[in-house]
């Protein structure tokens, strides 16, 4: 089993039962050092995402509103659209190991270890779901994040927009979900504030991993790492819009300096 070869087959499996089974196979001989490394091979541009055959997959600008978080269908739907980044989150962790070759192994250690996580993430959202009725695939989605993966394709870039930027808004975004949630007091809410609490935990992990790389490439190539927005911009045009909300505590545990924050956010930030 080579390791590149191997992640590239285990991005291409479609069905999650079958991508996360190829996973953890291949994460157990990683642990045990009996892969082999070829790392003169040359990764893909995919041209596709692997869901794009199990969802239904629409433009993102045209996906609906969400229906109120007062019936189970809202809930529903607000939770596979959970499972949705969870999944995708799978790939593009594992589309950073597999994309950058002559790494230190504390690379490839992190971003395996990422994938992991997403996974256990994926499947406590996949199980609420199946509890109530629904699996993924119940709703359309969208290939925003595949998208820009495929358009991020430098280390630099990679780190910023993809784990510094994409996953720290979800830091953001999920005590607003949770703080909505919280209004209803049905069993379904219940679960589902704690699978986002669960969540939110353990993302913090993931955006410091995307801080510490995205430092370390700027350091490699020569490029000033404070220079973070412009770069993130090349890819996604409105990274310094002020957002009304911005978990900074969570950011900071991650690596955001004051400086970055108060560019997003006119909340009190303190080094």
């Amino acid at each position: 089993m080579e390791f590149f070869t191997t992640l590239e087959a285990i991005l291409e499996t479609a069905n999650p039962k079958e991508k996360i089974k190829f996973f953890k196979t291949f994460y157990t001989h990683y642990h045990d050092k009996s892969l082999s490394t070829y790392h003169d091979s040359k990764p893909k541009v995919f041209e596709s995402p692997s869901f794009s055959l199990i969802c239904n997959v629409v433009d993102a600008k045209t996906m609906p509103k969400r229906t109120a978080l007062s019936t189970d269908l809202g809930k529903a739907i607000l939770i596979h659209a959970i499972a949705h980044i969870e999944y995708s989150a799978i790939d593009l962790a594992l589309d950073h190991a597999y994309r950058f070759r002559d790494m230190p192994q504390k690379f490839y250690d992190d971003w395996l270890e990422v994938a992991d996580d997403e996974i256990r993430h994926f499947l406590l959202c996949e199980s609420l779901l199946k509890k109530h009725g629904y699996h993924y695939g119940s709703f359309d989605v969208h290939a925003f994040l595949f998208d820009v993966s495929q358009r991020s394709l430098d280390l630099v870039t990679r780190m910023a927009v993809v784990p510094r930027h994409l996953e720290a808004s979800g830091l953001d975004a999920n005590p607003q979900m949770i703080q909505k949630l919280s209004k209803h007091h049905d069993s379904f809410s219940k679960e589902a504030i704690t699978t986002l609490e669960t969540i939110l935990k353990e993302e913090v992990s993931h955006v410091q991993k995307g801080d510490y790389w995205y430092k370390w490439a700027c350091e490699k190539e020569g490029v000033n790492p404070e220079n973070y927005f412009d770069i993130v911009e090349t890819i996604l045009p409105a990274a310094k819009k002020k957002k009304p909300f911005v978990n900074v505590k969570a950011r900071q545990e991650a690596g955001f300096s004051c400086a970055e924050l108060r560019i997003i956010t006119d909340a009190k930030c303190q080094e």
